[in-house]
Parts: structure tokens; C-alpha cells; sequence
């Protein structure tokens, strides 16, 4: 059970326009994370832009940015994310199943390339210690450039943010997710 009501859009005709905007940049769908957020609505709607950026407008793969996001819900025990991804919006962008799975215990698995591996040692670092040692943004930087570093940087914060948030309100879980 969430910990505040989440935004009945019925009740809120004030919200129409920004609720539209969301609907339409989500597939038709009114999530309950925005419909918690909704309660500050320049929050929801600068929430909104900036997840959009962050996930559509970058150079970072869709592949490698799904990857991101479901190891940092796992860290972060943030079943909500994990649901919303896992499968269907991991599958589209060419993440597997088993690949997906693979994510809890990547040190061990075989699936991931180099290039995987250094990204996801970032995000565990980012997403546990916040400070990133030195050898693990070197690795990071064997394979991507400065814009792509930082879009992989903004990623990772992003998803810590949305699954912090997510797990303080107590989201639940889409009933229908993606």
C-alpha cells in the first residue's frame, strides 16, 4: 500500500493538461509513480522531461541502458522497476530473459562483455559506496567518451533517485506493466 493516495486524474481537472503530456510520452499509461508525484506537479513534469532525456536522447545503448536500470533496482531491492521492465521493455531493446537474470550476479556471469562489465562496476559503485574508485571509472573510460560518460553518470543517478523514491512511497508494482 502506498503511503500517500496516489492522483485520481478524475479528481484533479486542474492536472489535465500535464497528465495528458505524461499519458502521451508513456504509451497512454498514467503510472502510479506519476500519479505520487503528481502531488507537486513541477516535480512531475520536470521529473518527466528529464527521465525522458535521459532515457531516449543519449548515445547510450538501449541494450547497455536497460542494463543499468534493472541491475539499480536490484541493488536497490526496487521490485516496481524491475516489473516494469523485466521483460518486455528489456526484451525490445535486446536484453534477454536470462540475461536480465544474469544481472543479479554479473561478476560470475558469462553473458556480459567487457564493456558491460565496466558499466556495471560503475553502477554497483555509484549505487552502493557513491564514490567511484579510480580504477573503476578508468575502465569505464576504456570504453566510452566524455559525453557517454556523463550520460552513463546522469543514468545511474536517475534510477537511483526514481528507486529511492519508488521504495520510500511504497509503490507497488503495475498491474500492467510497461
Amino acid at each position: 500500500m502506498p503511503r500517500i493516495p496516489l492522483i485520481d486524474e478524475k479528481e484533479h481537472p486542474e492536472l489535465r493538461e500535464l497528465i495528458e503530456k505524461i499519458r502521451s510520452g508513456r504509451r497512454g499509461n498514467l503510472l502510479k509513480l506519476y500519479r505520487a508525484l503528481l502531488h507537486s506537479p513541477s516535480l512531475a513534469e520536470s521529473w518527466f522531461q528529464h527521465n525522458n532525456a535521459v532515457r531516449w536522447r543519449t548515445q547510450i545503448s538501449g541494450r547497455l541502458r536497460e542494463m543499468i536500470i534493472i541491475r539499480i533496482a536490484i541493488l536497490n531491492r526496487a521490485q516496481y522497476i524491475i516489473t516494469q521492465h523485466v521483460p518486455q521493455l528489456a526484451a525490445a531493446e535486446g536484453l534477454s530473459e536470462p540475461e536480465c537474470e544474469a544481472l543479479r550476479n554479473w561478476q560470475t556471469a558469462t553473458v556480459f562483455s567487457e564493456s558491460d562489465r565496466a558499466v556495471l562496476a560503475y553502477a554497483d559503485a555509484m549505487t552502493r559506496d557513491v564514490t567511484v574508485p579510480d580504477d573503476v571509472y578508468a575502465q569505464v573510460r576504456e570504453h566510452f567518451d566524455e559525453r557517454q560518460t556523463v550520460e552513463l553518470t546522469v543514468l545511474i543517478g536517475t534510477y537511483n533517485m526514481q528507486s529511492r523514491v519508488i521504495q520510500a512511497l511504497q509503490l507497488e508494482p503495475e498491474t500492467n506493466p510497461a
